[in-house]
C-alpha cells in the first residue's frame, strides 16, 4: 500500500492539470452571458459535490461509531469532516468571486442555498473545534451526535434551489436544464479529479490517525506501568518506616 500511494498521487496530479487545462482552455466554450468568468465553476460545482460527499461518509461513520463504537469509524468520521471543511470552504471563497462580476455583489444574505451552505461550514467547524480542543471522555460521542444533526443541512442545502426562490442560479443537471457537451465533460472530469485528490488526503490523514492513536495508547500503556512498578517499589519503604 506504501508503494501505491506515490503512483497515485502522481496520477492524481496529472488527472488535476488534465481538468484545469480543459477547465481553461478553449475546449470549453465561453458562456454567452457571463463570459470567462463561468469557467470557476469548475472549481466550484465539483467542490461543493465532494464537500456533500465527505459529510455523507462523516455522516454515516457518526453512526457506525455510535452504534459500534468502532475507532476506525470515528477515525473516518473526523477524516471526511476535516477534508470536507477544506471543499466547503473553497465553495465559499469561489462562491462570491463569480457573484461580484455577475450579481453586482460579494454576497446576498437572504439567499437561502448561500447561508445554509455557511451553517453547514460552521457547524463541520465546530464539530472540529470540539474534537480539537475537548478533552471529555465523552468527546467522541458528543462529536458523533453533532455530525449526525449537521448531516441534516446537507439536504437543505442541495435542495434549497427547488423549494425557495434564491438568487443563486437553478441546477441545470438533474433540474430539467441542459449544458454544452464539452462543459458537462470538463465538469465530470474536474469532479473526478477533486475525488481523487480527496481520496488521497483522507488515506495520508487516516494512517496519520490511526498511528498517532497507537502511539497515545502505547504512552498510556507505558504510564501504567511506570505507575504499577513505582507503586510496588514504594510498597516496601511504606512498611519498613512502620
Amino acid at each position: 500500500m506504501k508503494r501505491l500511494f506515490p503512483i497515485l498521487a502522481v496520477l492524481t496530479a496529472i488527472f488535476l492539470a488534465y481538468a484545469l487545462h480543459l477547465a481553461l482552455s478553449k475546449a470549453t466554450p465561453t458562456d454567452a452571458l457571463q463570459g470567462d468568468v463561468y469557467r470557476i465553476i469548475y472549481y466550484h460545482v465539483p467542490s461543493a459535490w465532494s464537500a456533500f460527499l465527505l459529510f455523507l461518509i462523516n455522516f454515516v461513520a457518526s453512526v457506525v461509531y455510535l452504534i459500534r463504537r468502532s475507532p476506525k469509524a470515528d477515525i473516518v468520521a473526523v477524516v471526511s469532516a476535516e477534508v470536507g471543511v477544506v471543499f466547503c470552504t473553497i465553495v465559499l471563497v469561489t462562491g462570491p468571486i463569480w457573484a461580484r462580476p455577475v450579481w453586482g455583489i460579494w454576497w446576498a444574505p437572504g439567499d437561502i442555498r448561500l447561508t445554509s451552505t455557511l451553517v453547514l461550514w460552521l457547524i463541520y467547524v465546530s464539530y472540529l473545534v470540539l474534537r480539537r480542543f475537548s478533552s471529555s471522555a465523552q468527546t467522541q460521542m458528543l462529536a458523533a451526535a453533532l455530525a449526525v444533526f449537521g448531516a441534516l443541512d446537507v439536504p437543505l442545502v442541495y435542495f434549497s434551489i427547488w423549494f425557495f426562490r434564491t438568487q443563486h442560479p437553478q441546477p441545470v443537471i438533474g433540474g430539467g436544464g441542459s449544458m454544452d457537451p464539452p462543459m458537462l465533460h470538463t465538469l465530470l472530469i474536474s469532479w473526478l479529479a477533486f475525488l481523487c485528490f480527496a481520496f488521497l488526503i483522507c488515506w495520508s490523514r487516516f494512517r496519520l490517525e490511526l498511528l498517532k492513536r497507537e502511539v497515545e495508547q502505547a504512552h498510556a500503556m507505558e504510564s501504567l506501568v511506570g505507575a504499577g512498578e513505582s507503586a510496588k517499589a514504594s510498597l516496601p519503604l511504606s512498611r519498613s518506616s512502620r
